[in-house]
């Protein structure tokens, strides 16, 4: 009886966590380079029924679920052209690599909204958070004056990649750091492209059915631990 409350509290709890998710995609569907995440539910751990004597047996009862992680999807998303000199776009699969200045952790992403930034007396091309750009050597990127006297950047971002994106950790500020799994970062061929920002994954339509869905299931949870509240109220009533 007692399990049959639990597991519609979790059940409860997982699309409380679920409607979170949503709500982050959603509040994001406008930011550049952006990617939806999904939540991942999991049986909580089974554990076994005892028989009489206190022997564990094979049967094996469950309590629920809950939101073991918060998939990211790192698919290419469309792209809009801006024609700002420091905006770039990755068509492919990638990151741009950057650099904290102060810490020099490095992390990765796919929003190419860059600017400039005076450090000493050289403009370095960074990103919103004024994290350094770096090049295929992993060198920041300065503006230098071209032979016709024009300022240019000395070097293009670079797009770097892993052989397994799976378990990135989101950082915040759209930035990503690799896990063990990911292993170490690959130097691609290909350029971004300049003068454009790759648009939000973000689905609109999609997440508003994702919404639906765990609304009406947190709902359903609900109305569930209250039945079982009723039912070993009632229970209790009989007993005394």
């Amino acid at each position: 009886m007692y399990s049959s409350f639990y597991t519609a509290a979790l059940g409860a709890v997982g699309q409380q966590s679920k409607l979170n998710v949503v709500a982050n995609n959603l509040a994001n569907v406008n930011n550049y380079g952006f990617k939806a995440k999904n939540a991942v539910f999991r049986d909580l751990m089974y554990y076994n029924l005892n028989n009489y004597n206190g022997d564990e047996t094979s049967i094996k009862a469950g309590t629920g679920i809950y939101m073991e992680k918060a998939d990211t999807n790192f698919e290419p998303s469309g792209f809009e052209l801006t024609e700002r000199d420091y905006d770039f776009a990755i068509l492919e699969d990638g990151f741009f690599m950057l650099r904290n200045p102060a810490t020099n952790d490095i992390t990765y992403t796919r929003n190419g909204r860059f600017s400039l930034s005076l450090r000493g007396e050289e403009f370095y091309l960074v990103n919103d958070s004024g994290n350094l750009v770096l090049d295929q050597n992993q060198n920041p990127i300065q503006m230098v004056v071209d032979e016709y006297g024009k300022n240019t950047l000395e070097a293009q971002p670079a797009v770097y990649d892993f052989a397994v994106k799976n378990g990135m950790q989101n950082v915040g500020d759209n930035e990503y750091v690799p896990v063990e799994k990911n292993g170490d970062p690959i130097l691609t061929d290909q350029e971004a492209l300049q003068g454009a920002l790759e648009m939000s994954g973000v689905d609109t339509a999609n997440e508003i059915v994702r919404m639906i869905e765990s609304q009406r299931a947190y709902s359903y949870a609900l109305k569930m631990v209250q039945t079982s509240d009723e039912v070993t109220a009632t229970i209790n009533g009989l007993r005394g």
